[in-house]
């Protein structure tokens, strides 16, 4: 293929979607110069069906999202979740399966073998195959550069604050396990304890799944701190907070928390009591431990804040390292 190939990333309306087809834009686009189109997919009921049931449709669509997908097709797409799968394998079909395509996650077994590269967590236990990249939790967008430039944006904002200064990422409640308030005030009291018996300050911000139970959370803080609750005004300060860490504390159940605070240079703790931990996320835990990126917060014996460094974990590198390989460049 030349160096002129067009790329389309389908991006949806989950946030964990847009972040790793981003994540993983920016570095093969940033290493081949070449630039890509984004797509936004917009779904109706009917993309709720199984992938077998839908077939290679563009039927799972809002007519105004199948507006922008028309010729000429592209040599590439880079797409993520298991909807967007029969809109990628469709495009392919028209183009008469000249489109690379490339699948973040799994998509499912209806199709598998259409699609050139499915990029998959290890912690999936994914059976191996010809077009299958096994990869260390999931890519993302918090590259060395912006977590440089948030620090840069932030530091008038958060110089204030004694060092060290020990981002607290608190996600919450999953579909299967519930972050209780009892973990909340666990997680609070022992974060706080850290920065105090440290003589620094704490930066938290929570999430949407977070909101019944950061207040038990909050209320635990006595060290200076900045605290961002989810649905406060103003700019969410989470890229800001990670690139002025000096550690990060995050909770093990979203599992791209887990790699973007892995992929901050320092010390990394992340915390994943029994009864909030899935297996999967225990898995992709035991192997971000096992890269030396990150080490277990017990929060009913705190650890005491010391320093550490760590290669930054991002799979995009991995995965966009793969694409270049299987396209010639």
């Amino acid at each position: 293929m030349s160096r002129t190939i067009s790329i389309w990333l389908l991006i949806d309306d989950r946030a964990g979607n847009e972040s790793q087809c981003l994540g993983v834009a920016d570095v093969f686009c940033t290493s081949t110069g070449l630039r890509r189109e984004i797509r936004d997919l917009d779904y109706t009921a009917a993309a709720a069906l199984p992938n077998f049931v839908m077939g290679k449709t563009f039927g799972g669509l809002t007519a105004s999202s199948r507006l922008n997908l028309v010729e000429p097709w592209p040599d590439v797409i880079i797409a993520a979740g298991r909807r967007a799968s029969p809109v990628a394998r469709h495009i392919k079909d028209k183009n008469n399966g000249k489109t690379f395509l490339v699948q973040i996650m799994y998509p499912g077994d209806t199709g598998m073998d259409e699609f050139d590269l499915v990029c998959v967590p290890k912690h999936d236990s994914v059976p191996a195959a010809d077009n299958i990249l096994q990869i260390d939790g999931a890519p993302h967008r918090v590259t060395a550069a912006r977590l440089q430039t948030a620090k840069e944006d932030w530091s008038d904002r958060l110089s204030h604050l004694p060092g060290p200064r020990i981002a607290l990422i608190v996600g919450g409640s999953t579909k299967r396990r519930k972050f209780t308030e009892a973990m909340a005030v666990e997680l609070g009291r022992a974060a706080n304890d850290m920065a105090k018996q440290a003589g620094g300050s704490l930066m938290i911000t929570t999430s949407r799944r977070s909101n019944d139970t950061a207040d038990a959370l909050i209320a635990e803080i006595d060290v200076p701190a900045e605290i961002f609750k989810w649905g406060d005004e103003g700019e969410n300060p989470y890229l800001g907070f990670l690139g002025m860490a000096d550690g990060v504390i995050v909770t093990g159940d979203s599992v791209s928390m887990c790699c973007e605070a892995a992929a901050t240079p320092g010390p990394v703790w992340i915390y994943a009591p029994r009864k909030l931990t899935s297996h999967k996320h225990g898995q992709l835990h035991k192997g971000i431990f096992a890269s030396g990126a990150a080490r277990l917060f017990d929060a009913t014996t705190p650890p005491s804040f010391e320093t550490w460094s760590h290669a930054p974990l991002n799979a995009a590198d991995d995965i966009a390292a793969e694409i270049r390989k299987r396209l010639g460049l």
